[in-house]
């Protein structure tokens, strides 16, 4: 079928071949081209810088005992892990990843109370109730079957212990003013990589009902509002600059746009994000629940 085109950006994205989701889901990285691009070192420094500040004041709150157990699983370059282990010195926090070019690099920042190791989020090298506090940040949105990845979380957390997760969420990202409309941009990107991939974009939303299915008591969310107004406009630009590098390619192979529209797009969000009074806000959510 024609796809409809709307200024170049396609409301309906229909293939003449049905992606066999199936063979998707046996692919458990999908985007490991995209994890292991430099770029994405980029975007996770600035992320942090971003969400942090507010991020640790959640941490804060729950009151974790000084020596407690931490896993940090999908650690990606590190940046949470060695930031809580400042404020946890006497904690002993563990940082997974499945990429060796992610857990290479950190391997010289490791102490006794701070290591990183090659790990698989979906079937973790840990015994039943081994922490008290498991967080996976930045993670679920990139995998197939979320679901399945924290029943093997939430196994390897203590009754009492604690889930933190930061599940991003591209429908809660929006922009103004711009040229095009990224509502609808965002829109078809989660769309077309949920059928294609199986992963999803909108994991941030679903986040809640995923820990309440798994038997999780006193779930919560906080929202770190990532906008102009509370993030210094260079940090937000770095970010999205980097989506821009590592991202081009896969959305416009996953959505039919051609690579300079989706580009377009990038640079749209850049410019709003660099110049006053552009606005642009990211409500990120933090979503935690007690293991029973």
């Amino acid at each position: 079928m024609e796809p409809i085109v709307r200024s170049g950006m396609r409301t309906e994205n229909r293939r003449d071949e049905t992606p066999d989701l199936n063979a998707a889901l046996s692919n458990p990285n999908p985007q490991k081209e995209q994890m292991s691009h430099e770029s994405m070192d980029r975007c996770l420094a600035a992320q942090a810088e971003a969400i942090w500040p507010e991020e640790s004041r959640l941490l804060q709150a729950y009151e974790l005992n000084a020596r407690a157990r931490i896993l940090d699983a999908g650690s990606g370059t590190g940046q949470f892990a060695t930031r809580l282990h400042a404020r946890l010195p006497q904690a002993r926090i563990t940082g997974i990843d499945i990429l060796p070019e992610r857990i290479a690099p950190l391997r010289a920042q490791m102490t006794p109370g701070l290591t990183f190791a090659l790990g698989d989020i979906f079937q973790l090298d840990f015994d039943d109730a081994t922490f008290d506090l498991v967080a996976c940040r930045h993670v679920l949105q990139s995998i197939p079957e979320p679901e399945r990845a924290l029943a093997e979380l939430a196994r390897v957390i203590r009754p009492g212990g604690r889930i933190h997760l930061l599940a991003e969420d591209y429908g809660m990202l929006h922009f103004h003013p711009t040229r095009h409309d990224l509502d609808l941009f965002f829109h078809n990107n989660m769309r077309s990589i949920r059928e294609q991939t199986g992963v999803n974009y909108e994991s941030g939303r679903h986040a809640p009902f995923w820990l309440e299915t798994l038997g999780f008591k006193g779930v919560a969310v906080n929202y770190v509002i990532v906008d102009t107004l509370r993030v210094a406009r260079p940090i937000l630009r770095e970010m999205f600059i980097a989506w821009r590098d590592g991202y081009t390619g896969l959305l416009a192979e996953m959505t039919g746009l051609a690579p300079d529209l989706v580009r377009e797009r990038f640079e749209d969000m850049i410019a709003c994000v660099s110049t006053p009074p552009g606005y642009a806000v990211w409500f990120v959510p933090i979503v935690t629940g007690i293991k029973i």
